[in-house]
């Protein structure tokens, strides 16, 4: 397959759920017969922060797409909710709307344009949420983790809305560091979900940052994660604060991508 060829793989187990590929990257996970199904461990970090918001229609953009997922999940657990989504790959999103259609009444409006474009032509203070997870070549762009680019966010962002940014790290976190010293300045208030593996510094993987002006709800939020399949953990506000007074922060004039992936069999730190 190609590095820009659509692919859609069914689970083995015959219930339904594809896995969309872009080349030989999986993008996204979705079981069109359950929108609830959450199968990578990241989106599942995403579920478990808005099972903490209040309850209702939530105002989400997307930045990044994929098969969708997220912004199915948020159609079936909070009806009538409205979403945007920020996909500049229209080859992947016409295969996802042809193979996958999206449900029936649905409330997601997808624009093809890169997140830094789509985030500067929303109105201020219109969303609840905005859900960061744009990878390329399996790393995020560095003009997405930017001080500036975070501030774009938080303007974007209600008084009491929140940020959730899927960044993958090596052990030490050096770089989810550096993105929160860049945020910190607009979002202060910041929590990260990951593995424990990942926490630990064992292995490469996933995590979830969230940032926002008002304290998350770290105690329900932990609630949420220790109820999770696998074992997974939380770094509070107090923790996440002095990760990031250390780290120099990302910006426009000195950007970063998020580090490379490591080989398809991976590798952990013993």
């Amino acid at each position: 397959m190609s590095a820009e060829e659509v692919g859609f793989v069914p689970d083995d187990d015959g219930r339904g759920g594809v896995t969309v590929m872009l080349g030989d990257t999986p993008q996204s996970h979705v079981d069109p017969g359950d929108p609830t199904h959450l199968v990578f461990d990241y989106v599942q970090y995403f579920a478990c922060v808005l099972q903490t918001l209040p309850p209702g229609p939530l105002g989400v953009t997307h930045i990044g797409g994929g098969g969708m997922t997220l912004a199915r999940w948020v159609n079936a657990e909070r009806p009538g909710s409205p979403q945007i989504v920020l996909e500049p790959h229209t080859t992947l999103t016409e295969a996802v709307r042809r193979e996958l259609p999206l449900p029936r009444r649905h409330r997601i409006r997808v624009r093809p344009l890169d997140g830094r474009t789509g985030v500067g032509q929303l109105a201020d203070a219109s969303a609840d949420v905005v859900v960061l997870d744009a990878y390329a070549a399996g790393r995020v762009p560095a003009e997405l983790t930017t001080s500036e680019f975070l501030a774009e966010v938080a303007r974007v962002l209600k008084p009491g809305g929140v940020l959730l940014a899927n960044l993958a790290d090596e052990p030490g976190l050096r770089y989810v560091a550096r993105v929160a010293a860049a945020g910190r300045p607009s979002l202060p208030q910041l929590a990260l979900v990951a593995s424990v593996e990942v926490l630990k510094g064992r292995r490469f993987g996933n995590t979830v940052l969230v940032a926002g002006r008002t304290p998350p709800d770290e105690d329900e939020l932990l609630r949420r994660v220790r109820r999770m399949p696998f074992p997974a953990g939380v770094r509070g506000a107090a923790e996440l604060a002095r990760m990031a007074q250390a780290a120099r922060p990302f910006t426009d004039a000195d950007p970063g991508m998020s580090p490379p992936p490591p080989p398809a069999k991976g590798w952990r730190v013993l």
